[in-house]
């Protein structure tokens, strides 16, 4: 009897899989009931009835192995006096299908290399569905940024290639190959760096000549429709900067080989929408003079309302400090965090939201009760203090005058830093893995390109006594393998030379 409790205390999990530690318990093994796998040297015993419940698994086929054959087809080895099955596979990757098989729970172990995982399921033929939601969504993540990896990896290895190709060297593929070179790789030579240097001066010009135009003299003439010779200088300015970028756009997509890549991209989306509302404004202000020829006197309110447009217009030029982007490695993880963190900022608004809801009625209550004018006249006029009291601004234009009132602000605070920081070290983590990833991508990238440079110059220098110089009789150069070592060094030292190659993308 109390041995018939025990099992019935041991539960489910240890009558479905069990690990044999020692040797001698093989001998106790009832084959007819117990199938022995033999996973990278640890042994477990699995009932047949459990294997039969999942029948597309590996191990599940090998219910149904009549034959020598068929257990050779599903796994690695067969001892037939042992009766045990062999598969020369991971045993720690193991433990999660064990757990699945044993439990039915298909979870992520912490020190578990998603990728190899996701390899080790493929093998035993466990589908993803019965993972664990939070496990299932970490899994595809990985996989997806991995495969987007290898996506570019790929484009790269093929652009490779296709630049190694003994094709004839026309003049045009020559052009594109210059010009791709200056437009995309700033490390590729003198013109490269001088076009980044440009784009990056033209960028900084703008934002300072966007700044300078809110100064009130400027606006005062802008309102009286004058122009002085400051704001002549303004515009020419901001015409000499709008025409290098609208030059810059144009050399970017003559160069690129995929038209419509190259419209879909975030950052060439951006810079069409800085670059558009300049032309725009032209049309509107030379249609805004027709208007005023043809009607003098009149239209006032179509002009006010022009007037705004214009302003608006002219305020997204600031969109032109995230072309920044192309050549700063630091607003390339910026970016990629604020992607990768999508989840923990959602997380981060409905903390605010619920918090800010929760708090304004009550500091509006605690307020109203006091007699006299008072700032929280309504909810809604709470909710900016609220929100300013969370986050831990604190403008001062809003403040509780009443105990209880202060009592819900010091409630708030504390929520704040505490909301706060909930996702801060999630979003901290994120951005020093990005960090890192790629950085580490472009120091492979740029390595490769100075070898492949190497290469080429040693190439090049093989055979370089077949030319003119060689024919007119000039002494030979050195050997292969010297100019190769001479070339590896110069570029070694120059790659030594940047920390953080330019962006790749």
């Amino acid at each position: 009897m109390e041995a018939h409790a025990w099992l019935s205390l041991q539960g489910v999990y240890y009558q479905r899989a069990q690990l044999i530690r020692r040797q001698e318990d093989l001998v106790s093994v009832d084959h007819a009931l117990l199938a022995v796998i033999n996973v990278g040297g640890n042994r477990y015993t699995f009932p047949w009835t459990t294997l039969q419940q999942f029948p597309l698994t590996r191990l599940g086929r090998l219910c149904g192995c009549r034959s020598l054959e068929d257990i050779a087809s599903v796994c690695d080895d067969y001892d037939e006096t042992r009766k045990e099955f062999f598969f020369d596979r991971s045993p720690s990757a193991f433990k999660v299908i064990l757990n699945f098989l044993a439990a039915g729970k298909l979870r992520l172990l912490r020190e578990m290399c998603v990728l190899s995982l996701h390899d080790e399921l493929n093998y035993w033929g466990v589908e993803m569905a019965y993972m664990e939601r939070c496990c299932k969504r970490k899994m595809y993540t990985r996989i997806e940024e991995v495969h987007e990896k290898e996506r570019r990896e790929e484009e790269r290895r093929q652009r490779n290639a296709m630049q190694r190709l003994p094709v004839e060297e026309t003049r045009y593929r020559k052009v594109m190959n210059w010009l791709r070179d200056m437009v995309e790789n700033p490390q590729s030579g003198l013109p490269g760096k001088i076009f980044a240097c440009l784009s990056v001066i033209m960028v900084a010009v703008t934002v300072v000549s966007l700044c300078i135009s809110t100064m009130p003299d400027l606006r005062e003439e802008e309102d009286r429709g004058e122009c002085s010779s400051k704001c002549y200088n303004m515009f020419i300015i901001e015409t000499v900067c709008v025409a290098w970028f609208s030059l810059e756009f144009v050399l970017r997509f003559v160069q690129a080989r995929s038209k419509l890549d190259f419209l879909r991209g975030p950052l060439n989306i951006i810079d069409a929408m800085a670059i558009l509302p300049y032309y725009v404004s032209l049309v509107v202000s030379e249609e805004d003079q027709n208007r005023e020829t043809d009607r003098p006197g009149g239209g006032k309110g179509y002009l006010d309302k022009l007037g705004l447009v214009l302003r608006i217009l002219r305020a997204l030029r600031i969109l032109y400090v995230m072309r920044l982007a192309r050549h700063s490695l630091g607003l390339q993880v910026l970016g990629l965090t604020v992607r990768r963190s999508t989840r923990e900022f959602g997380l981060l608004l409905l903390f605010l939201c619920v918090a800010v809801t929760l708090f304004s009625p009550l500091v509006h209550l605690a307020e109203s009760e006091l007699t006299g004018p008072h700032d929280f006249s309504s909810i809604p006029a709470s909710y900016w203090w609220a929100i300013i009291s969370m986050t831990t601004v604190g403008y001062g234009d809003m403040v509780p005058r009443s105990i209880p009132g202060q009592v819900v602000a010091l409630s708030s605070i504390l929520s704040g830093i505490l909301i706060m920081a909930f996702p801060a070290t999630s979003i901290f983590h994120m951005f020093s893995r990005s960090y890192q990833e790629l950085k580490m991508e472009h120091d492979r990238l740029f390595k490769e390109e100075v070898a492949a440079a190497a290469a080429a110059a040693a190439t090049g220098g093989a055979v370089e006594p077949q030319g003119e110089e060689q024919a007119a009789g000039s002494p030979p150069a050195g050997p292969p393998d010297q100019t190769k070592e001479l070339c590896m060094e110069a570029l070694l030292q120059e790659a030594n030379n940047h920390s953080l190659p330019a962006a790749a993308f």
